[in-house]
């Protein structure tokens, strides 16, 4: 992703509005977190349990308070002996340096990674670096990214969850892609919203079951990408909204 931070704006649109509202949000988001005092916003980690190999990286969004949904998933993963790691989405450059550490010293043999909203938003770039330091994303699940973004980079599997009637927006894929990409509009799961999708129990057992699909291989749960739910193409183009 090019331009304003790894977020793809339209210029001249209604997409400048979302980059100053981000822009500011971010700035009060780094001054929340430098008053905070030390321990207050560490990563919560799990060590790797014995046979599956896997990790589970899940990125907050804006200050930490709009992406609690992401704690109750770790949660219910942990309760499976799957390892997590929590952590806003302003540290995903060195989440991506730890976990393609972990990667390459064998301490793990599978990377998921799951964002919400700006976590959501980071996720190419992550996938992205990480395969550049040579540790392969298996699966990366975004929940409702209100800026435009694409994919590169070796990734197994990249489910997108957008809102397409609010201001989600799909993942555009480029030639460097080397997976599969899967838009998903949830617009018509009940309850759902860009503040409630992390913490609405239909997407959160979508979640968890695209994860323990790959890290629980013999036994595939519910598929991220259920029939009824209104799926565009990877290539369709995003539509203009205004962030919130």
């Amino acid at each position: 992703m090019k331009s304003h931070g790894g977020y793809t704006d339209l210029v001249g649109g209604r997409r400048l509005t979302a980059r100053f509202w981000l822009r500011s949000l971010q700035a009060a988001a780094i001054a929340l977190l430098l008053a905070l005092p030390i321990g207050a916003t560490a990563k919560a980690a799990v060590p790797t349990q014995p046979g599956t190999g896997a990790h589970v990286y899940l990125l907050r969004g804006v200050l930490n308070i709009f992406s609690l949904g992401l704690d109750e998933i770790a949660a219910k993963l942990q309760a499976q002996g799957i390892p997590v790691t929590v952590i806003n989405y302003l540290g995903w450059e060195s989440l991506a340096e730890e976990a393609a550490a972990a990667y390459r010293s064998g301490r793990i043999h599978t990377i998921i990674l799951v964002g919400h909203s700006s976590g959501a938003t980071v996720l190419p770039d992550m996938v992205a670096r990480l395969d550049q330091l040579g540790a392969p994303v298996k699966l990366a699940i975004g929940l409702d990214s209100v800026f435009r973004t694409s994919l590169s980079g070796r990734v197994g599997k990249y489910i997108n969850f957008y809102i397409a009637n609010g201001n989600g927006e799909p993942v555009t894929p480029t030639r460097q892609l080397h997976g599969s990409l899967e838009n998903v509009n949830v617009q018509n799961v009940p309850g759902v919203g860009h503040v409630t999708i992390e913490k609405n129990e239909i997407m959160q057992r979508k979640v968890i079951g695209a994860i323990d699909s790959v890290v629980f291989t013999s036994q595939p749960k519910e598929a991220s990408a259920a029939p009824r739910l209104d799926k565009r193409a990877a290539t369709a183009k995003p539509q203009t909204r205004a962030a919130q």
